[in-house]
């Protein structure tokens, strides 16, 4: 059993309490996630089952989509509700400040992660260390901010939409924007809309649903990942899942493809394996006419089960 299962997780459950309720149901220990989602946080999270799990690590670069609800003049150790309150100031700036303030973070800017984070130093979670006294302060990293829209102001709450890239704390952008407008601000609610192409529409609540009503919810692992797709004959597959390359004869369609690219090779409906490639496809044609069988693609992730 493999496959992509998209989570709508609950407030209060930690990220790895969704993948132990998943391992439970489903009886599989190879069970992970693709980014993880704050216990205050609600939204979608991306689980692999199975040989799925290997193809987790291309999903963490996709954009991310949060909503968000910030309070102004409130600070807390963590960023967000959860945490102590650190400080609390009067908060005088008008809407029109308040939209600036928050339409100046798109785009790239240097973000410090919180203290109170799933980010590992030295083996252990920051939040772990934090709860122990250590406090961890990690250097500033750059992040982007591709959009912010739908901007809700209600006294002291505000509301919007965030597009980010990976790495980014919502939080931290909620605290960033109350430095700008020298109040502070804290995250009250966070839901995490979309990861890429996948959205929170088409997720499951995972603690409500049977084992059979999941299984019949997994997405294939042919239909998870963006990279152009590579068909090859029967007689290729054995000696693609041993690691040995794929050659022009071996191959019976493909999409276009650069060199030195990442491509998915089938067999029918079947996802093979990830390769490099060592041609580009719009040479295969020239191959072809010279009968020349050469090395195209590089297996280096071969799945035998899915």
């Amino acid at each position: 059993m493999s496959g992509i299962l998209l989570v709508d997780k609950p407030k209060g459950s930690t990220s790895h309490d969704v993948v132990e309720e998943v391992r439970r149901k489903l009886n599989q220990k190879r069970v992970g996630h693709a980014g993880t989602l704050d216990p205050f946080a609600t939204g979608l999270l991306i689980v692999g089952v199975g040989s799925a799990t290997r193809l987790l690590e291309y999903l963490m670069n996709h954009r991310k989509v949060y909503r968000v609800r910030m309070r102004l003049g409130l600070i807390t150790d963590t960023f967000d509700i959860t945490g102590k309150i650190q400080e609390e100031r009067p908060c005088n700036a008008t809407k029109e400040q308040i939209l600036e303030a928050i339409n100046s973070f798109v785009g790239t800017y240097v973000q410090v992660p919180p203290a109170y984070s799933a980010k590992k130093y030295r083996g252990e979670r920051l939040y772990e260390l934090a709860r122990q006294g250590k406090i961890i302060r990690l250097p500033p990293r750059e992040v982007t901010i591709y959009r912010i829209e739908n901007v809700e102001i209600e006294d002291l709450f505000v509301s919007f939409i965030v597009e980010t890239s990976l790495g980014t704390y919502v939080r931290s952008l909620c605290m960033d924007i109350g430095y700008k407008l020298g109040c502070g601000a804290t995250a009250v609610e966070l839901r995490r809309l979309s990861v890429g192409p996948f959205r929170v529409e088409d997720a499951v609540d995972v603690y409500a649903l049977t084992p059979e009503e999941l299984t019949k919810r997994l997405i294939p692992m042919s239909r998870v990942l963006d990279f152009p797709k590579v068909w090859i004959n029967d007689e290729a597959v054995k000696k693609t899942l041993d690691g040995m390359k794929i050659r022009l004869n071996d191959i019976v369609h493909y999409e276009p493809f650069e060199k030195d690219s990442i491509v998915q090779v089938f067999n029918n409906d079947r996802l093979i394996c990830l390769a490099r490639s060592e041609r580009r496809s719009t040479f295969l044609k020239t191959l072809r006419e010279h009968e020349r069988n050469e090395a195209i693609l590089k297996p280096f992730k071969v799945f035998k089960e899915n």
